[in-house]
């Protein structure tokens, strides 16, 4: 590659993301306004990609806003690949540290929360244990290994209500005020799961995704936690320690 060719691809690059295509890019007529097209082109895709992703944090604050705070992150934090669904994990920190936001305390952990939704859509799929193993095991020495789409969730506002809230359909309230927690998954039948949790419940969960057995894990009664994970089938190896 010739240097005036590299120096003119990197200049390109690097305008890509400005507000502005700086004049004089290339010698060519009418090259900054064909590459004035192509960045919008590109920035305007990568909104709607960021969007979908985070469709309740563009509710929340609008589509103007949501357009410009994406056009930021995307300049910030190019995808690195054109697999646009692995793209966007940065999003939750960029709104934590975006000054505009700060009056929003919430739009972080929202945004984490429908990461994680995204994540347990496109984890691996895993054989489902037969519940029926729980019973010839050793209570002390039983392990459970979670579906791979399981997540688990904390938030130090009412994440979980909030985004409930901007769900089609969903009668508008005033959110509770606190911390809250969700089990997040896709079930057996590929349904998306967001399952509000007590923090009890929570912790439980949190130990059994670090590997901890059943007994070191559930320090508080378990048997909501078991209940709900064996409705939606979200076990996926059921042993006992040797």
């Amino acid at each position: 590659m010739q240097p005036d060719q590299a120096l003119m691809e990197a200049r390109m690059q690097a305008a890509l993301w400005h507000p502005e295509t700086p004049e004089g890019l290339g010698q060519a007529e009418g090259l900054d306004r064909r590459f004035a097209v192509y960045r919008n082109n590109v920035q305007h895709g990568l909104t709607r990609a960021l969007a979908a992703r985070f469709p309740v944090i563009e509710r929340l604050v609008g589509a103007e806003f949501f357009t410009a705070v994406a056009r930021l992150f995307a300049a910030a934090h190019p995808p690195a690949s054109p697999v646009l669904s692995d793209w966007g994990e940065g999003f939750p920190s960029f709104l934590r540290a975006f000054p505009p936001a700060a009056g929003l305390p919430y739009l972080p952990e929202v945004a984490q929360l429908e990461w994680l939704r995204g994540i347990a859509f496109h984890a691996a799929d895993a054989p489902m244990a037969d519940p029926a193993a729980l019973g010839a095991v050793d209570p002390a020495r039983l392990v459970l290994r979670l579906a791979p789409a399981v997540q688990a969730f904390a938030s130090d506002h009412p994440a979980v209500s909030i985004w409930r809230m901007n769900q089609q359909g969903a009668p508008r309230s005033a959110p509770p005020k606190g911390p809250e927690f969700a089990l997040i998954a896709r079930d057996a039948g590929f349904a998306l799961l967001t399952e509000p949790l007590a923090k009890d419940q929570h912790a439980i969960l949190t130990a059994l995704l670090q590997g901890q057995s059943f007994a070191q894990a559930a320090q508080t009664d378990p048997t909501p936690l078991l209940a709900l994970l064996l409705r939606h089938r979200l076990i996926a190896q059921i042993e006992e320690q040797p």
